[in-house]
């Protein structure tokens, strides 16, 4: 009986250090200091995965949003770790959809690569922007994701020197924490450069692209996770600071207008556009999910005419994207997919002979090396993605978004979870994931025979569709 108490107690104490040191010393599992010991669970699933992979219901490529293979890739590589594999792909080349890359018959060496070279945006400003990466963070705003997480992000953008784009929630100072390239995003709320009456302010456009690290505004007119409304953030989330911030009541959900008040059609919108771009001296282009598509004719015709007022940019996000809120009929059934929208922005662009006035950026779901360089083939001139980097803080699609209860400390300002969430740690993660892209991209352009990614053409990319068999 005294053995079997003294096991009894070992164990005790074994699993309470596991618990003190889960809880209280590491702190790089988010998952493991919220829930100590019992987190260890899910990593040994996910490693004893690997191995009874035949005996499980799901596969790996049947999760949604993101399946596992997905989720894998970027958790590696935001970990540093590799990421061969062996015994073949498991991909199904003959599955509509999938991507394929024609290799050169001559590929690039390592000693003829040369950096990516960035396209100016905003080349007739007085503050032009040239990017050092071809893969940016998209835009998530601060409420929608923890004070810690944009810490992470922001810090690890400087560290892997991209961008940040600040979601449509306003600029705050865990945005600029880091030292990173920010990009202001505006929607229709126009939360951060709104008068006291909800109005666009001049003065405050200036007081934000005063700031140094702001080196674009970015006019959101739709998004992919609901494209025609605006913006969703759940009272339980806006927080003394957030509505500060915002410029809104505390505790009260923060619902945007469907549009901007003052844009009804082409005119105004480049209205709006050219009224920011004076107040700021910086590059400004516009975001949207496409629709209706007689809409980019209308609006290259104009630009085509008057280069001067047209958008520097424009981030054209899929009907797949979203990080937060969204209902459900609008994020399964409105908007095209960045698979149809995206060429179609391309051919007008081009038709309209807009190619070098006004850049493009991609969006939506591209969160792996294939999609982002088939994007650069397609013609994008730079891709964001906002879900791949929450992958890459440690989201584990809990998909609890919206209730402010986020285990990882992520989309949650509830200090339970955010404790979790330690901002130097995960930036490392997200430096490590966007290098892996780089890296990754690169790779595939130099076998394309591209000295760097910004050399990829549609001649080296192919989809396999329903007859290539």
């Amino acid at each position: 009986m005294e053995m079997a108490w003294a096991v009894v107690g070992l164990v005790a104490a074994a699993v309470g250090a596991v618990y003190v040191r889960d809880r209280y010393i590491q702190k790089t599992h988010a998952v493991l200091r919220n829930y100590p010991v019992l987190g260890h669970f899910r990593y040994a699933f996910e490693e004893l995965g690997f191995y009874f992979r035949q005996y499980w219901f799901t596969a790996d490529w049947e999760e949604r949003p993101f399946d596992r293979m997905t989720r894998a890739w970027v958790y590696r590589s935001a970990k540093g770790v590799s990421n061969y594999i062996a015994f073949g792909g498991e991909a199904d080349l003959r599955v509509p959809g999938h991507v394929l890359f024609l290799h050169s018959p001559f590929p690039v060496n390592e000693d003829e690569i040369k950096p990516f070279d960035a396209p100016v945006i905003g080349a007739g400003c007085p503050n032009p922007y040239r990017p050092k990466s071809f893969f940016n963070i998209s835009g998530m705003s601060y409420g929608a994701l923890s004070s810690q997480a944009v810490q992470a992000l922001s810090a690890g953008a400087a560290e892997a020197g991209i961008w940040m784009a600040t979601g449509e929630g306003g600029l705050s100072p865990h945005h600029l924490s880091g030292g990173c390239d920010v990009v202001f995003q505006m929607g229709t709320a126009k939360y951060g450069v709104r008068d006291a009456e909800g109005n666009l302010s001049d003065a405050r456009v200036a007081e934000v692209a005063a700031h140094p690290q702001v080196r674009m505004i970015e006019i959101k007119l739709s998004q992919g996770a609901k494209p025609g409304k605006g913006g969703i953030l759940p009272g339980a989330k806006v927080t003394a600071e957030i509505a500060a911030i915002r410029g809104i009541p505390q505790g009260q959900p923060s619902i945007s207008p469907n549009r901007h008040r003052e844009v009804v059609d082409v005119e105004s919108l480049l209205a709006l556009i050219n009224r920011v771009r004076r107040a700021a001296g910086k590059p400004v282009g516009i975001k949207f999910c496409l629709g209706e598509a007689g809409f980019l004719d209308d609006l290259f015709a104009v630009c085509a005419a008057r280069p001067d007022e047209a958008p520097d940019f424009i981030t054209v996000d899929g009907g797949e994207g979203g990080t937060g809120a969204a209902p459900a009929p609008l994020a399964e059934h409105m908007g095209l997919s960045i698979r149809q929208s995206l060429p179609i922005v391309v051919e007008r662009r081009a038709a309209h002979g807009l190619a070098d006035r006004i850049r493009l950026i991609a969006s939506g779901k591209l969160v792996t090396p294939d999609l982002v360089a088939w994007a650069l083939c397609t013609g994008a001139d730079y891709v964001v993605s906002a879900r791949g980097f929450m992958l890459s803080l440690g989201c584990i699609q809990s998909l609890k978004c919206d209730t402010g209860r986020c285990p990882t400390g992520i989309t949650t300002p509830d200090p339970r979870f955010t404790r979790g969430l330690d901002p130097k740690e995960k930036s490392v993660r997200v430096a490590g994931y966007a290098r892996a892209m780089q890296h990754d991209v690169a790779m595939i352009a130099h076998s394309c025979g591209c000295t760097h990614p910004g050399q990829l053409q549609p001649r080296h990319v192919r989809v396999v569709d329903a007859n290539s068999g």
